[in-house]
């Protein structure tokens, strides 16, 4: 189990976190960019889960900037509301706010983010805006396709669904073919398929992309 904790970004502002310790000494650290549902059960599980793995990972409230304390669950309402907040993102300001998660790690050595969803977007965008990054692997990121001309600074890893209704496959292998030099993996799953609080779940693509994810930051972080 984790602890909340509050970071401070780079113009001030105040946001909480979700941080969980490995038992010993971190291999490195991960920053864990939330899905459009806030800091909420399944996310701090995946954070514990890459701190089980040895990692020291963080997850940070994304969604503070416009409202603090989001915690929801996956109903067609809910979905709606986090659509809505994003919409009111500025992304510029989320990329403070993954720094600031990724200094308050700093300890731990090298250090890359995994995101899912939107979250899955700001790990594409990190990759290419935030420095110190080591790493990044995005699930099935909405918006990915339109930041095509993005250039990141570290190894990436995608992984996508073939069946996801959220992301047009076609667009998706234009994105895969423009960054050919990144890694991809494709799944016969739907958007949202690692997470096992959604219809959409799907165990063995969720633990053949967590296995991939692990060897890649075994690679790239340690």
């Amino acid at each position: 189990m984790g602890t909340t904790i509050e970071l401070t970004a780079a113009d001030g502002h105040k946001l909480q976190a979700y941080r969980a310790e490995p038992s010993g000494k971190p291999r490195g650290g991960l920053v864990v960019a939330m899905e459009i549902f806030g800091v909420n059960s399944h996310i701090r599980s995946v954070a514990d889960g890459y701190a089980a793995a040895g990692y020291l990972a963080i997850a940070p409230a994304l969604f503070d900037r416009v409202q603090r304390n989001y915690d929801a669950g996956y109903t067609q309402d809910e979905i709606q509301a986090g659509i809505d907040i994003i919409q009111k993102i500025d992304l510029d300001g989320t990329m403070k706010d993954v720094s600031a998660a990724l200094q308050n790690i700093a300890d731990a050595g090298k250090a890359g983010i995994v995101g899912y969803c939107w979250g899955g977007r700001v790990a594409w965008k990190s990759a290419a805006e935030v420095s110190g990054l080591s790493c990044a692997i995005p699930y099935y990121g909405g918006g990915i396709p339109g930041l095509v001309d993005l250039k990141p600074s570290c190894p990436v890893m995608f992984h996508w669904g073939e069946s996801d209704q959220s992301i047009p496959l076609d667009a998706v292998k234009v994105f895969a073919d423009a960054h050919k030099d990144q890694t991809h993996f494709f799944y016969k799953a739907g958007h949202g398929f690692n997470c096992d609080q959604r219809g959409s779940y799907d165990a063995d693509a969720a633990k053949l992309a967590r296995g991939r994810a692990l060897e890649f930051l075994g690679k790239q972080v340690g």
